[in-house]
C-alpha cells in the first residue's frame, strides 16, 4: 500500500490539515494519507500540548468523514523522545509491504537539515512539500530542495492556519467551528481544551 505520512501534534486538528491530506492523497496517488499523531516534537519541549488520548480523539473526529484519511497512533508507544527517522524506521518494521513518503510543510523543509539524520530518511523515502505560508520554497532556502526524493507540490493548498492560533481564540472565547471539524469543534467544548 501506498501510504503519505503527516506527522504532528494536532492540537488541534484544523481544516487546513484535511485539504493538504485530501489533496496529497488524490494527487500524489496514496492509496491512504495517514495523520500521525506525535508525541511533543523534539523542537518544541517548552510548549505544553494536550494528552494524547484528546488529540487522537480529535484526529479521528476530524478524518471519520474523509475516505482515504486515518488517524495513526503508532508513535506515541514509541520510546521518547522520538524523532521522525525512528519512527519512521519502526514503521518500516511494522509495515514491510507499505511504501511511506513523508508530507511536510516548507517551513519543516527549512529546517530539514536539523533534523535527527535527514539522509537516512531520504534513502528510504520520498518527501512531498507544502506550501506555508512566511515560508518559501525557493531553492536557496534549504540545501535538500534540490534533492532527487525532495518533491515540492506548489500547486498544494496553503496551511495558512495554525494550531496555535486556534488555541488562542479559544482561549480568548472565540469561536472557530469554521476552522475545524463540527465534531472536533464540540470535543474542545465538552472537553473544555485550550481554556486558560
Amino acid at each position: 500500500m501506498k501510504v503519505g505520512l503527516l506527522f504532528g501534534t494536532f492540537d488541534p486538528p484544523h481544516g487546513a490539515h484535511i485539504a493538504v491530506a485530501e489533496y496529497m492523497r488524490e494527487k500524489q496517488g496514496f492509496d491512504a494519507v495517514w495523520l500521525v499523531v506525535t508525541p511533543l516534537n523534539p523542537f518544541k519541549q517548552h510548549q505544553p500540548i494536550s494528552p494524547d488520548a484528546h488529540r487522537l480523539a480529535m484526529v479521528k473526529l476530524a478524518t471519520q468523514a474523509h475516505a482515504g484519511l486515518e488517524a495513526c497512533d503508532f508513535e506515541l508507544a514509541l520510546p521518547q523522545p522520538s524523532y521522525t527517522v525512528d519512527a519512521l524506521c519502526a514503521m518500516r518494521a511494522h509495515w514491510p509491504g507499505n511504501t511511506f513518503s513523508l508530507i511536510i510543510g516548507s517551513d519543516n523543509l527549512q529546517s530539514f537539515h536539523r533534523w535527527k539524520e535527514p539522509d537516512e530518511i531520504l534513502a528510504h523515502h520520498d518527501v512531498l512539500v507544502y506550501p506555508r505560508p512566511g515560508a518559501d520554497m525557493h531553492e536557496a532556502l534549504s540545501p535538500y530542495t534540490s534533492h532527487a526524493r525532495v518533491h515540492l507540490v506548489t500547486d498544494a493548498p496553503v496551511m495558512d492556519n495554525s494550531s496555535t492560533k486556534l488555541r488562542e481564540l479559544v482561549g480568548s472565547g472565540a469561536l472557530i467551528g469554521n476552522l475545524v471539524d463540527p465534531a472536533v469543534a464540540a470535543y474542545i467544548r465538552e472537553h473544555g481544551l485550550y481554556r486558560s
